[in-house]
């Protein structure tokens, strides 16, 4: 299942923690991985952590520079990967996270709202899907195969406090995901499909201050968490892996428009 090779992956946000860890787990399936990121000095710190790993297994990964929210540079790296390994099989579009100032804190009003940061947050985790999935969903339809895994999050299961704007942003990857499944099933066959992750709760950078205090304990929001979470834990980043590779390979032949949980039964757990 978890064999990928001869495979060409691109994985957007690759050098974010969530991208760099799906990278790391197509590599360990054997797929050549591309690693997009938005400035030369995180691709490259990406692909000095990814390169012995891709030795280890018998591939290759490679990476370039893109702003994942401007169209044109989307046309020009699709063309430049095209180019140069001349099909896509996967596409992850692990681009995103939250902006603080789109947050709704417990004492604010939600016409308080930061307008600007709310259409940023917006347009990186949405827009910076869409423009991926159209330009690189170009090559599946003429190739007439391939596996779009967007990533998702709890924040579109339920309505999260704090995280307004993530959680339209991510609602919209949802609709994005099935809407599209269902488009390329229909008009270029059923070797194209669409899928997404959702990730429940994992401890990294942009949240670590949301869950931990600077001791190291729980937060308050931690604790809630953690009693909404069956398994009562936080994820292992790289706990999200075995569900991409599963999603681009072939034994996912069947498995379109999905938005798969990958979150301890938070999801499916009401908290009493």
């Amino acid at each position: 299942m978890t064999n990928l090779k001869n495979k060409i992956a691109v994985v957007t946000g690759g050098t974010g923690v969530l991208g760099s860890n799906v990278s790391e787990g197509l590599l360990q399936a054997q797929a050549t991985v591309i690693v997009v990121g938005s400035r030369q000095e995180t691709v490259d710190k990406a692909l000095a952590k990814l390169t012995p790993v891709a030795e280890a297994n018998g591939t290759t990964v490679t990476g370039f520079v893109c702003n994942v929210l401007n169209h044109d540079d989307i046309t020009a790296l699709t063309q430049k990967v095209k180019d140069q390994f001349q099909r896509v099989d996967i596409l992850v579009n692990a681009a995103g996270g939250n902006v603080a100032g789109a947050n709704i804190m417990d004492d604010m009003n939600v016409y308080e709202c930061d307008m600007d940061a709310l259409k940023k947050v917006v347009d990186l985790n949405l827009w910076g899907t869409v423009y991926p999935c159209l330009s690189f969903g170009r090559i599946m339809a003429e190739q007439k195969s391939g596996s779009i895994i967007n990533v998702s999050s709890m924040a579109a299961y339920d309505s999260l406090s704090r995280v307004m704007g993530y959680s339209i942003a991510k609602e919209g990857v949802n609709a994005l995901t099935k809407w599209l499944a269902q488009d390329f099933a229909r008009k270029y066959g059923d070797k194209i499909r669409v899928n997404a992750i959702a990730p429940g709760f994992f401890i990294g950078e942009q949240n670590r201050k949301a869950l931990l205090n600077d001791d190291g304990s729980l937060t308050e929001r931690s604790h809630k968490v953690l009693n909404k979470t069956p398994m009562g834990r936080f994820g292992d980043i790289s706990e999200l892996n075995g569900i991409v590779r599963f999603l681009a390979s072939e034994e996912a032949s069947f498995v379109t428009g999905t938005i798969i949980p990958v979150d301890g039964g938070f999801s499916s757990f009401a908290g009493v």
